[in-house]
């Protein structure tokens, strides 16, 4: 009970996003809090959350495990999406979005309120493997047709969070001392940058419309992002690795957070159904909220 009760300011900040787009539809342009959110804080919050622990097994081990589990799955959806669907763009979308989940602008802070701040490097190196996926893979799905892998690396080149989580890993490793002012910078635009991608959250939650939702895509999807990902990675967490209980806690609850709303931008910028994505997307969020939870029952159940 007390792990639900710590993730009430999730849900709050979420639903002032959600109130907030209500009463001032037209005045909020998501899509600058996503700019802001992206080129500015996330960066911060990488390197402040990249500082805060020593290199160890875990904090190498976590977002190894992570890539695994997922180009695992990832195998598996490519021999099911020549089942399910007969449009080649679907196929894409499918392939594309399904394993893409928010691990930064909502995994991030639902990790300090289920496990605390302790948890923030692991999350946010998780948070750095899942770009990485999202750049080279999903960025090639959506884009297969006009995109090469070179391409795609060059698009990772471009993320300021990369650069940040390099040089905050360097800093890590060498143990260079942060003066202690630089760190309450550090720390207040961390914090800000996870209240920003609730309200983000929350925002997009709002645009939900029922009836132009493309459900056999959307159910495909999402089966895929609530119960296939989290069962095969619980599976290979629990018996294939020997982390930690409490760093396979915090894996496996990143494989729980829905799809990112990055798949929405990425669809946009290639002309791949954005609509239909960004439906998708919020779907998965809206089903998130009504499971988180049975999540946390069942991350407390598997991982002792």
């Amino acid at each position: 009970m007390e792990a639900i009760l710590s993730v009430l300011p999730v849900y709050f900040f979420i639903l002032l996003g959600f109130v907030a787009k209500k009463i001032f539809t037209n005045e909020i342009n998501e899509k600058t809090l996503v700019l802001i959110s992206l080129y500015f804080f996330q960066p911060i919050l990488i390197f402040w959350g990249l500082t805060k622990a020593p290199i160890n097994y875990e904090f190498i081990a976590s977002p190894f495990f992570y890539l695994v589990i997922v180009l695992f799955c990832l195998i598996l959806l490519i021999f099911l999406s020549k089942i399910f669907f007969k449009s080649r763009t679907d196929e894409s979308i499918y392939l594309a979005t399904s394993l893409v989940g928010n691990t930064g602008n909502l995994g991030i802070p639902l990790g300090i309120a289920l496990f605390g701040i302790e948890s923030v490097p692991y999350t946010s190196i998780i948070n750095i493997a899942n770009i990485i996926f999202i750049y080279i893979f999903s960025v090639y799905f959506f884009a297969r047709e006009q995109f090469s892998i070179k391409e795609a690396i060059f698009s990772i080149l471009k993320i300021p969070g990369i650069w940040f989580a390099l040089l905050a890993l360097f800093v890590n490793y060498h143990e260079i001392t942060i003066n202690k002012h630089i760190y309450t910078a550090l720390e207040m635009g961390a914090y800000t940058s996870m209240v920003i991608q609730l309200l983000i959250f929350g925002i997009y939650l709002y645009s939900v419309k029922i009836k132009t939702i493309p459900w056999h895509l959307t159910l495909h999807i999402n089966f895929v992002k609530h119960i296939l990902l989290p069962v095969i990675g619980i599976v290979i967490v629990v018996n294939f690795t020997q982390l930690d209980s409490f760093v396979a806690s915090i894996l496996i609850m990143e494989l729980m957070v829905p799809l990112a709303v990055n798949n929405v931008n990425i669809a946009a910028l290639y002309n791949c159904k954005p609509f239909d994505v960004a439906a998708t997307v919020l779907v998965s969020t809206a089903l998130f909220v009504g499971m988180l939870y049975f999540y946390i029952e069942i991350i407390e159940y598997f991982i002792k």
